[in-house]
């Protein structure tokens, strides 16, 4: 049983609160230069990019993330999982907002409309949720708690694009939700600053 008091509830919005109106302030100038970039290595193709994921028990919202693929990448597959950092579909100027991880900077807006916490477990789309789910038990737990824009299997396993790599990084979710205080989530904040700073590589 995972158990969260009300009150750490309420620190862990807060907290979710100030960090994203504080990140999407100090992050304009950048943002807009990233927007900039975007723009000039696809020109037609939009900057943003929106997706259906699923958050908090199942529930779906729309994540926004700055495009690091051609706007095409599905249009004869439909959904499939991504290759990571050897994606054919991915942009040049989309391999570097993955290394740096400045394509996640718009899910702040997430964030702050309440979709998603800083940390937690990464959404998935929910055409993966149904395909995981019946084949990994317990995979649902992982909607017990908010997704994030990093958490504790974002930073301890590498790129994941299969059930194999989604059962491996559940293991790290599950022990997240189990484990949930300020103090881990703070240690996980650490680490992703830590793997930014030092470029190693992208979810």
């Amino acid at each position: 049983v995972f158990r969260k008091t009300r009150l750490f509830l309420l620190t862990k919005r807060a907290t979710d609160i100030v960090a994203a109106v504080c990140g999407l302030l100090l992050s304009l100038p950048l943002a807009a230069v990233t927007a900039l970039f975007v723009k000039l290595d696809s020109p037609g193709d939009p900057v943003f990019y929106h997706q259906e994921r699923v958050g908090l028990n199942g529930t779906t919202f729309i994540i926004h993330k700055f495009r690091t693929m051609r706007s095409d990448a599905e249009a004869r597959t439909g959904p499939v999982w991504s290759a990571g950092d050897d994606d054919p579909r991915i942009t040049r100027v989309g391999r570097f907002l993955r290394k740096t991880r400045l394509d996640e900077v718009p899910q702040l807006w997430n964030v702050l409309r309440g979709d998603m916490s800083l940390i937690g477990p990464r959404p998935e789309r929910p055409q993966f949720v149904e395909q995981l789910t019946s084949q990994i038990p317990y995979y649902g737990q992982r909607h017990v708690v908010k997704p994030g824009v990093t958490g504790w299997a974002q930073v301890r396993y590498s790129y994941g694009a299969s059930v194999e790599d989604s059962l491996e990084k559940m293991q790290y979710d599950l022990y997240y939700v189990k484990h949930l205080s300020l103090r881990f989530d703070l240690l996980i904040a650490l680490e992703t600053i830590k793997i930014v700073v030092l470029r190693r590589g992208a979810k």
